[in-house]
């Protein structure tokens, strides 16, 4: 739980300094995108989870 919780800060420092300075976020901008990195990361955890 650490870890997603320090991530989420990480992400959300990087996003004000991003928007600060006037910079493109570097992010997927549309929320499909979104959700195809979470399909890999759970793709990933399933193959972990019966072949491990």
């Amino acid at each position: 739980m650490h870890e997603i919780i320090m991530s989420t800060l990480a992400g959300l420092i990087v996003g004000v300094i991003f928007t600060l300075l006037k910079l493109p976020i570097p992010a997927p901008p549309v929320f499909s995108a979104i959700m195809g990195i979470v399909g890999v990361w759970a793709g990933m955890k399933i193959v972990q989870f019966f072949w491990s």
